[in-house]
């Protein structure tokens, strides 16, 4: 026990550490990335892009898609309910430390949902595409997105290591299934998932798409930062 409160205690210092480096300009730029919403076009992408690529199976890959978000996000919520660790904003030890934004969130925060998810989606997809530059650029989003929960105050490093380490293994897991369902029924007609891959092209698409969500995000809230500062 000694040593998991060394571990614990650790954890907080880490995230008091991170969880200083904010400003009033990042504040509402970290809520706007933190948020699901914001990220649609980016998500409405990858799925024209499986449509085009996968055809008849596009249906199948989509709903496994759905499968592998909805498992790592139940999954996650009920690691939150057994395990019973206090969100940092909660723990009477450190909240008046805390440099929290907008709203606090659940009670509970191991594990942290943000991050399974998109580790899931990172994952899975990166399994799909097969295509390095989509990989990184999906592996920095679910970076981005698990240190915007860090910042805002509302999960502990730990909280997004155990998100990350469950969103892999549910995607791995619902990848398996996919290539199993491909193979032993009745789709193992072209275009084949484990051959298919994105083209340099479509994976331009993807990171102009995720360029300019976020330099809409930080243009639109620098806009607005300038003028209610006047």
């Amino acid at each position: 026990m000694d040593f998991l409160q060394k571990i614990l205690n650790i954890d907080a210092e880490l995230f008091l550490f991170l969880n200083s480096f904010h400003d009033q300009f990042w504040d509402p730029v970290m809520l706007m990335i933190t948020r699901k919403e914001t990220w649609m076009p980016l998500f409405l992408v990858i799925l024209f892009l499986i449509i085009k690529n996968y055809r008849a199976k596009s249906i199948l890959i989509v709903i496994m898609l759905s499968l592998t978000i909805l498992l790592s996000d139940q999954l996650s919520v009920l690691l939150k309910e057994t395990i019973q660790r206090l969100r940092p904003v909660y723990d009477p030890q450190i909240d008046h430390l805390v440099h929290n934004v907008f709203r606090k969130g659940g009670l509970y925060g191991f594990v942290s949902s943000h991050a399974a998810n998109s580790f899931a989606v990172f994952y899975f997809t990166h399994r799909l595409f097969k295509n390095k530059g989509y990989s990184v650029l999906l592996f920095f989003w679910a970076l981005l997105m698990s240190y915007s929960r860090i910042y805002l105050g509302v999960h502990y490093p730990l909280d997004i290591l155990g998100g990350a380490v469950l969103g892999l293994v549910t995607g791995l897991f619902t990848f398996k299934i996919l290539m199993f369902i491909e193979v032993h029924f009745f789709l193992t007609g072209n275009p084949k998932i484990e051959k298919t891959d994105l083209s340099p092209a479509q994976s331009g698409l993807l990171f102009f798409t995720f360029c300019v969500v976020l330099t809409t995000v930080i243009t639109v809230l620098s806009i607005l930062n300038y003028y209610s500062g006047m």
